[in-house]
């Protein structure tokens, strides 16, 4: 997994690493030298070529000043638009400015939007060092102009370090921000250009060594990788079992709602699980009978309005004793009394649960009771289930979802999956995971109860709770993009159930 840098961690590694003996002025020089090495292979070389670079105060200007002396050198036609006065600048981005007008024959302007202008009409490529990681809020006056025109230019554009505009703790964007075709990230990926929206307004992240000793480049956010998911996930050994190789016990289903308990069992088998159980209200069972061939079935006692009832729990008890994992809510409705026996039900399992759907929306308003339980517990809400237990609003968990997942997983004392592109998962001690998998094609109905499934199905089969969750992330991600390659926008759950096989055969390479 590789490590993802909050600004407080970014600055904290600029100071460890001077701390070393490594100068800022050596991390400045060693930053814009690659900057401009990305530029130019975005302009197809320096012969002929003319750049322009747009640069703010601070340390990111003081990169885009040092990339535009090694694009003078190396021939390309520079001009330098400085939105900061020379006697404004700190050191080194000061010296750096110094020696760009004494070395080079670059044109440095101050910064005027028609310029910007007329300077991108005729370049081949743009830098945008304007604003750094520790961006936040909304751009102004000059600032915004430069942005603006930045994104209506015909160049391509290069990012130093995050695209300006972009919030670097959140990834948010609550104004202008520049839409690169490159972001250059030094040391480590930033959450601003890994997080949505900040990710789209990227374009391809390149991660670049500029001497920062790598024992100090630390986080508490990681970056889920294929090579991850494949050393996460075990092969079966060639003597084993169904019991071996993992019981999941779903629970779910109402007389309205039949299919979300079908794809969670069979999304268990496609991620090796060797055996699923299928508890649902006795009323439904032929249905899930019919749907799910390779199951085992325990008819469960319902309410008058077909969901399962209290009674249940008595049926359940040899069940739950013999399985591995739980999982359970999908399809189950609101009723009062079946929304009180989920709480009963996570509070005293004896195994392992995955909770999801209307198992989320029986904890709406009462997040603390999700703490007090006998085992282990893997939430997977979408933002709105998320807003209903942690008594917010969607668009409060969308304004910062690495912060809201830290809150809810520190306190439930649960592994948090927040849904979404760029799936978070969290742990109760703050640690979180970015799944890079899943897009568009995942945004039909179905498809959460497909990765409840493959969470479940990989609990079974002995990984932890959090590499569970993450591994059935990028899973489900993965089996998605297949699926859409056949089936573009039609893509359906079905369609990503049917790819998860493949798509764990593909990371493991067979």
């Amino acid at each position: 997994m590789r490590p993802v840098l909050s600004p407080a961690e970014a600055g904290e590694l600029d100071r460890a690493s001077q701390a070393r003996g490594i100068a800022a002025a050596t991390l400045m020089e060693n930053a814009g030298r690659e900057v401009a090495r990305a530029a130019l292979a975005v302009a197809g070389g320096a012969y002929g070529a003319r750049a322009v670079v747009v640069c703010g105060k601070g340390n990111n200007g003081g990169d885009g000043l040092v990339a535009a002396r090694y694009l003078a050198r190396w021939g390309a036609r520079v001009t330098v638009l400085m939105l900061e006065a020379a006697e404004d600048l700190r050191e080194p981005a000061a010296t750096n400015l110094a020696r760009l007008r004494t070395e080079t024959d670059a044109r440095v302007r101050p910064f005027s939007s028609s310029t910007l202008a007329r300077e991108l009409a005729r370049a081949d490529v743009a830098i945008d060092a304007i604003f750094g990681t520790g961006f936040r809020g909304v751009p102004e006056d000059e600032w915004a102009e430069a942005i603006r025109v930045l994104n209506e230019g015909e160049p391509p554009v290069v990012a130093v370090d995050i695209p300006s505009g972009v919030d670097g703790a959140t990834g948010a964007v609550e104004g202008e921000a520049v839409f690169a075709d490159v972001t250059v990230t030094f040391g480590a990926p930033k959450v601003g250009v890994i997080l949505l929206p900040g990710a789209e307004h990227a374009g391809v992240v390149e991660v670049v060594d500029i001497g920062f000793p790598p024992d100090l480049i630390r986080g508490e956010l990681w970056l889920m990788e294929e090579e991850d998911v494949a050393a996460l996930v075990p092969t079966r050994p060639l003597e084993t079992h169904k019991r071996e190789t993992g019981v999941v016990l779903v629970v779910g289903g109402s007389r309205l709602m039949t299919g979300a308990v079908a794809l969670v069992a069979q999304a268990a088998y496609r991620v090796g699980a060797g055996l699923v159980q299928v508890a649902v209200p006795s009323s439904i069972l032929p249905v899930l009978q019919s749907l799910v061939r390779e199951a085992t079935f325990l008819p469960l006692p319902e309410t008058p309005e077909g969901t399962v009832a209290p009674e249940a729990t008595e049926a359940l008890a040899e069940r739950l004793a013999g399985a591995d994992v739980l999982a359970l809510g999908p399809g189950m409705t609101t009723h009062g009394a079946t929304a009180a026996w989920i709480r009963q039900t996570v509070a005293t399992s004896p195994i392992p649960v995955v909770l999801d759907a209307d198992g989320l929306n029986a904890f709406a308003g009462r997040a603390p009771e999700l703490a007090a339980r006998r085992s282990e517990l893997v939430l997977t809400p979408h933002a709105g289930e998320f807003a209903r237990i942690a008594g917010t609003t969607s668009r409060a968990v969308m304004a910062d979802r690495l912060g809201q997942v830290r809150a809810l997983a520190a306190e439930t004392k649960a592994t948090v999956l927040l849904k979404g592109t760029r799936t978070l998962v969290a742990t109760p001690e703050g640690h979180v995971r970015v799944n890079p998998t899943g897009g568009p094609y995942l945004a039909t109905g179905g498809t959460g109860d497909v990765l409840t499934g493959a969470i479940a199905g990989l609990l079974a089969r002995g990984l932890p709770p959090v590499d569970a969750a993450s591994a059935g992330a990028f899973l489900h991600g993965r089996a998605g993009a297949l699926a859409a390659e056949r089936t573009g926008e039609g893509t359906t759950a079905v369609d990503v159930l049917e790819h998860l096989a493949p798509a764990l055969r593909e990371i493991h390479g067979a």
